[in-house]
């Protein structure tokens, strides 16, 4: 187990010089070298509880489609839903969506520049915010997540169990790069998803761990489901259920309904 911040240091950017994860789409800047926190805020949501290789095409998708943040404002969560479906926890979609109508309706299309202001659109807690603050602005906001989890674990906390955020977030804040915070962040994510390849999955020893669920057979795999046979048509209940044989299938309309996630006219649904 290594204890020294030097050795620590040298040994992320050692990984991340040789093995870091440098084409990645929205790691890619502006002409002018800027970052578009519109691109930051997508790849963050997509991010949350998905794989990279899941996101990387969506992502791609989902900048031809909406290219800024107008564009995702002005269009349907029908059409959002609908280039969504396949990523799953399809809430993000929204969230995503009422994030881009907050910034063009309270903020005149320009993105809020704070962690705190950053906290007010749909979606978005203290550890998305903290990551747009690096990822778009190079701010050193420390934020913690299950990458950044498995390589403070793995270095400063590897003989324990129980370990909080609190002492993680003490270590990084001791360690963070002040001055290129986006790019230590970026060494980061990639080190910890080779650790997690290579070590295994670290956040077990992590005191607010929870196993995530399987999605196969899962109530998330039913409203999938809906969503995905729903896109670009309306069906009842009876034609649903010819798609989609689970005894589930009525609560799970419900709670898209009530959601907001799809709509209902009589016994028709329709995004």
């Amino acid at each position: 187990m290594l204890v020294n911040q030097s050795d620590f240091l040298q040994t992320l950017w050692d990984y991340y010089q040789t093995n870091g994860r440098h084409d990645l789409l929205w790691r890619e800047s502006d002409v002018d070298g800027n970052f578009d926190p519109y691109r930051i805020l997508v790849s963050e949501i997509m991010l949350q509880q998905t794989q990279v290789n899941r996101v990387t095409p969506k992502f791609n998708e989902f900048l031809i489609n909406f290219p800024d943040v107008r564009s995702l404002a002005s269009a349907t969560l029908a059409d959002v839903l609908a280039l969504w479906s396949g990523l799953g926890y399809n809430r993000r979609a929204k969230f995503l969506w009422q994030a881009a109508q907050y910034v063009t309706g309270q903020c005149n299309g320009v993105f809020p520049q704070t962690s705190a202001e950053l906290q007010k659109l749909p979606g978005v807690g203290k550890n998305t915010a903290g990551a747009i603050m690096a990822y778009a602005f190079n701010q050193p906001e420390v934020f913690i997540e299950t990458n950044i989890r498995t390589v403070y674990i793995h270095h400063f906390f590897a003989d324990q169990g129980g370990v909080t955020d609190a002492a993680i977030y003490e270590v990084l804040q001791a360690t963070i790069d002040q001055k290129n915070p986006r790019e230590f962040y970026w060494a980061l994510m990639d080190y910890g998803s080779h650790l997690k390849q290579t070590v295994g999955n670290l956040n077990k020893q992590s005191k607010g761990y929870v196993k995530q669920s399987a999605f196969k057979g899962s109530k998330r795999q039913v409203r999938g489901q809906v969503l995905k046979v729903l896109a670009g048509r309306q069906l009842n209940a009876h034609e649903l259920a010819e798609y989609i044989p689970d005894e589930r299938l009525p609560t799970v309309l419900v709670d898209l309904v009530n959601e907001q996630l799809i709509q209902q006219t009589n016994d028709t649904y329709r995004l």
